[in-house]
């Protein structure tokens, strides 16, 4: 008789690995401090009809494996019915064998539907009947899934403009999972585009009661949101760098070129770079004092094919991986920080998995015992390094590089609430590695040890980093 694809060793390779994440790893409570989903879900108990909402209403990992399985954007992004989505879904799935997909989607159907079967067009139809018959009772929706599966703490990822009115309601609510909001600034450094700027510029002094008029009233009013997130229990930035750049700028320098954008005056792509440069600095400043950890994810070609993005807007999976040079314009970002003792706990995470080892010794660099272990760390495998080769690459160059027991672990970074079982899948990755490692006489085969490194990956070291109460 054959076994189930996802069975209880799924993953696990050997007896060590098997012991390590059923009497170690499984039990251990989820902290998930970057992900996409909205508060508002959170707070309204949010609950999808079937699998074609759940998987494929969102999701441009999704999306781009149907586009390479040569499905019509139609079944896609476009307004065919859910069933007719979710039936092309399966006609693609079987060409992504061994791709994350492929595990993550069969994951999810046995840890939240009791599914066993295969995804393909023979079982299409017994998926969707036995999925949908799941959907009806009620027990897969945001908030018991994240009770189910011991999510003690989530941070969601927040505009500075943004209200927090659910995050608010939440934290007065007897719902037992900590949700907390993270500072995404991106909005703020979108001096490329004037009009969007000035939209920006607009509502944030709306929100903070503060006129703009310069480069001063400008980290005035961005305080005031700061401040903000803050009483609401933010203590997490993050910032998308898709091209890392730094050019030195003053602070007279910056309200100089701030001015120019306020009149509307050209300005330079190298007064562009001075400007963002100065208010990265201005940025990790305050967050230092509040006690935030910065998250930079860097590396992301955003849109690169026109005509999808004419057609479908941005976002929509046509972004890819960028190859530039990061070593010396990130470090001198870092070190304009670091020069005034106002560094904060940073997490650097690489698109390109050829930057593994740049980012690790970058973070080497910049480590301060008098503030934090592990002050600098290399974050978890992202995007397109999300999968099991990414991820024992990430955790090797660690290992090697720099201090792996130290390392806050993993995180979802996706709008679907199924995925938060690649907490699951990670562990599962995390503890057939360190057993391949001891197989190998590369570590030793000391329980105690072996215990301590994946409770501190998978739980104690987040909790402790981002000074989560």
């Amino acid at each position: 008789m054959n076994q189930d694809y996802i069975h209880p060793n799924f993953l696990l390779g050997s007896e060590l690995a098997r012991r390590l994440y059923h009497d170690v790893a499984a039990g251990l409570p989820i902290i998930d401090f970057h992900n996409h989903i909205e508060a508002k879900d959170i707070w309204l108990d949010t609950q999808h009809q079937n699998l074609a909402q759940a998987w494929l209403y969102s999701d441009h990992y999704v999306w781009r494996a149907m586009r390479s399985n040569g499905i019509a954007e139609h079944y896609i992004t476009g307004n065919a019915s859910d069933l007719d989505k979710f039936t092309k879904w399966c006609e693609a799935v079987p060409y992504l064998i061994g791709n994350p997909l492929y595990q993550w989607s069969h994951l999810e159907l046995s840890r939240f539907f009791d599914c066993q079967l295969l995804i393909n067009p023979s079982n299409q139809s017994a998926i969707w009947q036995q999925s949908n018959q799941v959907f009806s009772t009620g027990k897969n929706s945001t908030r018991s899934i994240l009770q189910r599966l011991n999510v003690e703490t989530l941070c969601t990822t927040d505009s500075p403009l943004s209200s927090l009115e659910y995050h608010t309601a939440l934290a007065q609510s007897a719902f037992n999972v900590q949700v907390l909001p993270t500072f995404r600034a991106d909005e703020l450094f979108c001096f490329a585009s004037p009009e969007k700027f000035h939209e920006v510029l607009n509502q944030l002094s709306s929100l903070s009661n503060i006129a703009i008029e310069r480069f001063d009233s400008y980290l005035e009013a961005i305080e005031s949101r700061l401040n903000h997130f803050h009483q609401c229990g933010c203590r997490l930035s993050d910032l998308g760098l898709p091209q890392v750049s730094y050019q030195p700028c003053s602070l007279p320098a910056a309200r100089a070129i701030f001015d120019k954008f306020l009149a509307d005056q050209p300005v330079t792509a190298s007064e562009l770079v001075q400007l963002s440069s100065r208010l990265f600095v201005e940025l990790g400043k305050r967050y230092f004092e509040l006690g935030w950890s910065m998250q930079l994810h860097i590396g992301v070609l955003m849109n690169v094919n026109q005509r999808r993005l004419s057609q479908l807007g941005a976002g929509t999976g046509f972004s890819v991986i960028n190859t530039q040079s990061i070593a010396a314009p990130l470090s001198h970002l870092l070190s304009d920080l670091d020069a005034s003792a106002c560094l904060p706990n940073t997490v650097l995470y690489n698109l390109n998995p050829t930057d593994n080892a740049v980012l690790a010794c970058i973070a080497g660099a910049f480590q301060d015992s008098d503030t934090a272990a592990g002050k600098v760390q290399l974050g978890a495998a992202w995007w397109f390094n999300d999968h099991k080769d990414g991820m024992e690459s990430q955790l090797t160059t660690l290992k090697n590089l720099g201090a792996l027991g130290r390392f806050v672990g993993m995180l979802t970074d996706s709008r679907n609430i199924f995925s938060f079982c690649r907490h699951e899948y990670f562990r599962r990755v995390l503890c057939n590695l360190l057993a391949t490692w001891v197989e190998a006489g590369e570590i030793p085969n000391d329980q105690d040890l072996l215990k301590q490194t994946i409770e501190n990956i998978c739980y104690y070291n987040a909790k402790r980093y981002f000074r989560f109460d």
